[in-house]
């Protein structure tokens, strides 16, 4: 995973026209842009650099949602943490946003085990819709979807139609359009929401891996995305079950597309260490050849 390299040549510069924004509890947003050329590109984990407003030269890193080739739109989620994205929580429809996109190194969507465990965290949310909605054809019934958050979940909750063995009486919240989709999901927290697992998602997911029967591990694949302290204990749960784990890193960035080398991390591959970056690099890389600092 880390040995393949995002490109300038797979990017586009697109004026992407807004088409709705909703507004979510804990200052969070929703917003549907009109950008065909970088959708059409697009793939989970990916992400596009979006210029706030255009008296900012600075842009910001937004993870795809969800991207539709078809119609020629994309999603991005985000929650207002500072000036920037205070300024692109404003954008109203028909305004447009300077775009740079898709980038980065996706998910490896080929060869992966027919059990998907997905696990999202914050602003990991994300690329866990977004790989589902690409599994969904092929997998929706067989993967599990967990999804934690500290502030209000930027959909509402609902009790899920589907049964998961495994998981805790009462813990009974899904995320609706993924019960839509006929997917398995959960939601987790410490903020006491009303039908969630209480505790990590790491808890959550380890309760339903202890619950699969005799060879159902090896069915097993991990996907993650979230803050450092969740993916080093995704990270530590896959090797606990020996699973195959594919972590999408979350850094600061600058550049984003590799000049700057702002976001680098360690990796350890069959080379040895070496520093990679984390917007070209990867922001996907394979969990057993990241070294946590």
């Amino acid at each position: 995973m880390a040995s393949r390299t995002s490109h300038r040549g797979s990017l586009v510069v697109e004026e992407a026209r807004v088409i709705a924004r909703q507004a979510h509890p804990g200052a969070q947003h929703v917003l549907r842009l009109a950008a065909p050329r970088i959708a059409a590109r697009a793939l989970p984990g990916q992400f596009v650099h979006v210029r706030c407003d255009p008296l900012l030269p600075m842009r910001r890193p937004m993870s795809l949602l969800r991207a539709d080739a078809a119609a020629g739109h994309i999603d991005i989620l985000f929650k207002v943490h500072g000036h920037g994205t205070a300024l692109l929580a404003t954008r109203k429809a028909g305004e447009t946003i300077s775009a740079i996109g898709p980038i980065g190194v996706p998910f490896r969507l080929d060869g992966y085990r027919p059990r998907p465990l997905l696990i999202g965290g914050g602003v990991g949310l994300p690329p866990m819709i977004c790989l589902a909605e690409h599994m969904r054809p092929k997998l929706g019934g067989s993967m599990f979807v967990v999804l934690g958050s500290e502030v209000p979940f930027p959909f509402t909750p609902r009790p899920s139609a589907i049964m998961v063995p495994g998981v805790p009486t009462g813990a009974i919240a899904a995320m609706p359009l993924l019960d839509d989709w006929g997917i398995a999901s959960r939601l987790a927290t410490l903020q006491g929401y009303a039908g969630c697992f209480a505790g990590y998602v790491t808890d959550l997911a380890r309760c339903w891996l202890q619950s699969l029967p005799a060879g159902g591990r090896d069915e097993v694949e991990v996907f993650a995305c979230g803050p450092t302290p969740m993916l080093k204990a995704v990270r530590a749960l896959a090797l606990e079950f020996d699973l195959p784990c594919q972590l999408s890193l979350e850094e600061y960035m600058a550049c984003a597309v590799g000049g700057c080398a702002g976001c680098a991390v360690r990796i350890e591959n069959e080379q040895g260490a070496a520093m990679k970056r984390v917007c070209v690099d990867g922001p996907v890389f394979e969990a057993r050849s990241i070294i946590f600092q």
